[in-house]
């Protein structure tokens, strides 16, 4: 029989009501209580690690979760995460980067609403996960709403819904029906994961609207040390508003600036318009591709943990991990 590991971070999952609204109270032990007949499944042994509503959840709490799977990684088949839903993509995208390569499947799930409610989603999910954390299902991996998802492709689409998760570019790993799982896709993986334990922090996002000037950028880059601006469409910038200036002015000063584009589906491509080509191919922006925004931020915080020297860190950015990138600079 497998051995999982149960790790608690809070969320709607373990939320109970107050004079306050919804806020998380159960331990993983309560969570588990919830779920007769799973000890036929596997062998589950519990962690709680911290039980915040995920909207506090830092980057600090993803380094500790990679800790925590790095310290008991021999003594598992599988973990399982229960996380609050408003941040689990992000969560996803951190740990494929902190956690590449593992051949045992890390899990996250969580609820639209709290396992005590007798309409919840919470105790499919939650048996869901414990059954593809049994499977040959390496790597990171969202499942919620009889659905897998990759970790660096997941995205929260919808607010209230069962169906609260996407697969952004990329199809499902998999679905379960009536309790079995069916694969569709195997991600890859090293017979050793590898763990990091660096992340910065100072990565910061900006979503262009119409009159927008280089004020909010440059406030941003003063602060921190990557900036990705989520354009319109396949990618570009005003050419006026002083953004070419702005660019070339942070970017000497060693910032990293990335483009990304804010329509979910398909990614950007900025070699089609003007507005778009002169930042690839004059200013030397990064672009984002196929990849989620979730993915950028994490992407980038892993990667300024290992190094700031500037060609590394367009290498590093441009070399797929986990899946997030299919259309890679030439």
């Amino acid at each position: 029989m497998k051995r999982i590991l149960l790790m608690g971070t809070g969320g709607t999952i373990a939320s109970e009501s107050t004079e306050a609204g919804l806020a998380p109270e159960l331990t993983t032990q309560q969570l588990l209580s919830y779920l007769p007949g799973v000890e036929e499944m596997a062998q589950v042994e519990c962690l709680q690690l911290m039980n915040l509503d995920s909207t506090n959840l830092q980057p600090c709490h993803h380094l500790e979760m990679a800790r925590c799977i790095r310290r008991h990684y021999d003594d598992y088949d599988g973990f399982v995460i229960t996380h609050g839903t408003d941040t689990m993509a992000y969560t996803a995208a951190a740990l494929s980067y902190l956690i590449q390569g593992s051949p045992k499947p890390i899990v996250l799930t969580g609820a639209q609403k709290p396992i005590g409610f007798d309409s919840t989603d919470s105790k499919i999910n939650l048996l869901d996960a414990f059954r593809c954390a049994c499977e040959d299902m390496p790597g990171v991996s969202i499942v919620f709403n009889s659905r897998v998802i990759l970790g660096t492709r997941a995205r929260k689409t919808r607010t209230k819904s069962f169906q609260a998760f996407s697969s952004i570019n990329y199809p499902d790993l998999g679905v379960l029906r009536d309790g079995v799982l069916l694969r569709y896709i195997r991600q890859s993986c090293l017979p050793r994961p590898v763990f990091y334990d660096r992340m910065d922090q100072r990565v910061a996002l900006m979503k262009l609207i119409p009159g927008a000037g280089r004020e909010q950028a440059d406030f941003l880059l003063a602060r921190n040390d990557a900036l990705i601006i989520e354009s319109f469409g396949v990618g570009g910038l005003p050419e006026s508003g002083g953004f070419d200036a702005c660019i070339r002015q942070w970017m000497d000063a060693g910032r990293t600036i990335v483009l990304t584009t804010q329509v979910p589906a398909e990614g950007s491509d900025l070699g089609v318009y003007h507005v778009g080509h002169r930042l690839k191919n004059e200013l030397r922006v990064l672009e984002a591709y196929d990849m989620t925004t979730e993915a950028v931020v994490a992407k980038l915080m892993w990667i300024l943990g290992q190094t700031r020297d500037r060609r590394e860190v367009e290498r590093l950015f441009y070399t797929p991990v986990a899946l997030d990138i299919l259309f890679p600079a030439p």
